[in-house]
């Protein structure tokens, strides 16, 4: 790759461009897997990278572990993915016939359960593109920057430093403008960066509709989805001694609101709108993974990466992160509530922010 001359770009390094050259000049049989119950981000990025792969005449494929929410099904080539429980025989014939394996928004291979142990049986190249701290080593090319506010940024980075501005087009900029702005919070947390703003203005001048985009992914809501929110803000524990707010949500009361995948997404956010909280959590559990889903959001420096990774078999980001309990809900809440003044005095609980 001959990198361009627009440096505030920070692209892949130059050795990682040529090994990364060098496979697509194989023609490889490629296939893009983002992590398990894939976001806008996580979806954005795949079906970027897959717009620019195909374009440039390549034999690519998208495959999820898990089905996506329906507010990103409108995405351009969305009706193209498998999904992995609805498609199993394609998708394990697929892998196993993959030279190239780009994975996308996640760095360790037990984030795309069920696939894990394809994905670690295949011989393919991997390729990792993520954004979160602490990556794995399984990628024989690693491009992974936790200064980014998106996987969607850093694949913009990966065409433009690849080719040129000009392979942008428009299902391109509107894939990766989705997911830039989801997982930014609609460009509020605190990794949006002026390099950020750079990247969607070429985005919008390239085609993406930021008005239609935010119409489809937020104002898509079913009654059901919006019953269920106020069910749980009506339950929602604000712990003013820790300023940590907490919700939690039962299999019983996910059927009861007749749920579908993606109608949490953003639940958590509401805790930190408490002017004082610090700290927010909510407890979602999956009756059919016999596990509860966890996720953290934190104001300033609060580094909820850590108390993921120490407390609850997870990580992510310093303001934003994930876990998971296997015991029941109420014991997951009871530990929680155990653990959460140890975390706070841990000297290292609070971080230093990222320089952007």
């Amino acid at each position: 790759w001959q990198l361009k001359k627009n440096l505030y770009l920070c692209a892949m390094n130059i050795q990682d461009s040529r090994s990364l050259q060098a496979l697509l000049d194989k023609k490889p049989v490629i296939t893009i897997i983002p992590h398990t119950s894939p976001d806008g981000d996580a979806i954005g990025s795949s079906l970027g990278l897959y717009h620019f792969l195909r374009n440039q005449g390549h034999d690519v494929q998208v495959i999820t572990p898990t089905d996506f929410p329906d507010f990103l099904k409108w995405m351009p080539a969305a009706q193209d993915i498998l999904i992995y429980p609805n498609e199993e025989r394609k998708v394990e014939q697929r892998i196993a016939n993959s030279t190239l394996i780009f994975t996308l928004d996640f760095n360790n291979l037990l984030r795309a359960k069920p696939l894990t142990p394809l994905l670690e049986q295949s011989g393919a190249d991997f390729v990792m593109i993520d954004h979160h701290q602490q990556p794995d080593t399984y990628a024989k090319i690693t491009y992974s920057d936790d200064k980014a506010s998106s996987t969607c940024e850093l694949i913009y980075k990966t065409i433009v430093s690849f080719s040129s501005v000009e392979a942008i087009n428009y299902e391109i900029a509107t894939c990766l403008y989705t997911g830039i702005m989801t997982d930014t919070g609609g460009f509020r947390y605190s990794l949006t960066s002026a390099e950020t703003h750079r990247i969607v203005a070429t985005l919008l001048e390239k085609g993406a509709d930021c008005t239609k985009i935010s119409s489809q992914v937020l104002d898509s809501y079913s009654i059901d989805r919006l019953l269920l929110l106020g069910h749980v803000l009506n339950d929602l524990t604000y712990l003013e001694q820790y300023r940590t707010a907490y919700m939690y949500i039962s299999s019983k009361t996910l059927k009861q609101f007749n749920f579908r995948k993606g109608d949490t997404e953003g639940f958590v956010n509401y805790g930190l709108r408490i002017k004082e909280a610090e700290l927010a959590a909510i407890f979602i559990e999956n009756e059919e993974d016999k596990l509860i889903k966890i996720s953290f959001r934190s104001k300033t420096n609060l580094d909820v990466n850590l108390l993921a990774r120490t407390y609850f078999n997870g990580g992510g980001h310093i303001n934003a992160a994930g876990g998971s309990s296997h015991i029941s809900l109420e014991d997951t809440l009871k530990y929680f509530l155990e653990v959460l003044p140890k975390f706070l005095s841990l000297p290292n609980a609070y971080q230093p922010m990222p320089t952007i």
